[in-house]
């Protein structure tokens, strides 16, 4: 058996991370779902949508509703434009202010 080198392991996983972030970016230019605050929604209702649709965690779900409260923003979703679409259309449909950048 040959010596195993954690730093070599290390490098290793980071140059399969990388490739795999390199094909993901090559595939297309990746966009956000952002969401924006509004007076009208309720906190439960931004948290319940943002579990459907966009399939968050109910933690991740309440994080980005508080940041949207108090930012007046949020990123909810990154990926390729034609993944995000429908998702973003969903948020709209269901009250939401959102808009794909």
């Amino acid at each position: 058996m040959g010596s195993f080198k954690i730093s070599e392991f290390v490098m290793s996983i980071k140059e399969k991370i990388s490739e795999q972030f390199d094909t993901l970016t090559d595939e297309g230019h990746l966009n956000e779902i952002v969401l924006f605050n509004d007076d009208v929604n309720t906190f439960d209702h931004v948290i319940q949508a943002l579990v459907d649709i966009c399939q968050h965690t109910y933690e991740q779900a309440e994080q980005c509703a508080l940041l949207v409260h108090y930012k007046g923003k949020c990123t909810v979703k990154t990926g390729i434009y034609e993944a995000l679409e429908p998702q973003c259309k969903k948020l709209l449909n269901s009250g939401l202010s959102a808009e794909i950048l």
